[in-house]
């Protein structure tokens, strides 16, 4: 069977993007299908795998899963891509949609120019503060500014969930850190039950970071949209910077903006096409 497949990135964060209303792939081979695609090697390569599918939630879903062939409630680069490859495919002539993943609708603005999508805004909704509803385990009701030992040494972590879980790391230089060594440990310390995404990051000035990622199933990724969302919030939070912020990722830069008024995180950054083709599965 012949599979059509897109290869999507956003600041390097990338992923086969497949159309599920047309492409039907049985739901127990999902995860074979992604761990295949996904290897850079063997496969299409990627951070993972994602179908767009008909919603009667939202106006797509989208359905996520990270390159171990885990599910992924929610990608902030992917779901960038998700609202160009409906556009750019005329699945829509709408430029401000919805998108639903894991049950959590998103609110996007496209930015178009010659007929194509270049950039997105998306309001990423509030942020999760609490130690339960994240998951991490811990006596405390929020984690801000925590000292946790990891990898023979002592961080300061704050944890933010974003619609997934992630630990927001300080760190004076994150370009040298040896992240297939520390970011595993992170992703599966006991703390957290679900596994964690991690955030290294080292603040520039007030409006500037920098950061390094080690995503759960994945591993370290060029981008991680929530990530950069979860990492404004924890530095708001703890008095580093202002609410508009600037992220300097390995694949680029994210614009992150936290309304103080209505609590909710708004991401801007590019969208683009790669290559597309076709795949035989089975």
């Amino acid at each position: 069977m012949k599979i059509e497949f897109t290869k999507m990135q956003g600041c390097g964060n990338d992923y086969v993007y497949i159309d599920g209303s047309t492409q039907k792939i049985p739901q127990e081979e999902k995860p074979d299908f992604v761990r295949k695609m996904s290897d850079r090697h063997f496969g299409i390569g990627g951070d993972g795998v994602i179908f767009i599918n008909p919603s009667q939630e939202a106006d797509f879903e989208m359905e996520m899963y990270n390159a171990d062939g885990s599910r992924a409630q929610m990608c902030g680069n992917g779901i960038r891509c998700v609202a160009k490859f409906v556009y750019d495919r005329h699945l829509t002539d709408q430029t401000e949609i919805t998108v639903v993943s894991a049950g959590s609708v998103k609110r996007l603005k496209l930015y178009v120019a010659d007929g194509h999508v270049e950039r997105v805004r998306v309001n990423m909704g509030r942020p999760i503060l609490k130690a339960a509803e994240i998951p991490v385990l811990s006596d405390e009701e929020q984690v801000l500014d925590w000292p946790v030992f990891v990898a023979d040494r002592q961080w300061r972590m704050s944890c933010v969930s974003m619609g997934n879980p992630h630990a927001v790391v300080l760190a004076e230089d994150v370009a040298s850190l040896p992240l297939t060594e520390i970011g595993p440990k992170f992703e599966n310390h006991p703390m957290f039950p679900e596994r964690v995404n991690t955030e290294f990051i080292r603040v520039i000035d007030r409006s500037t970071l920098e950061l390094r990622v080690w995503e759960r199933g994945s591993g370290e990724t060029l981008a991680c949209g929530t990530g950069c969302c979860a990492a404004v919030a924890a530095c708001v939070l703890n008095g580093l910077t202002e609410r508009s912020v600037t992220v300097h990722v390995l694949g680029g830069e994210l614009q992150i903006e936290w309304d103080e008024n209505t609590g909710e995180i708004f991401m801007t950054g590019p969208a683009e096409t790669v290559f597309e083709g076709q795949v035989e599965w089975l």
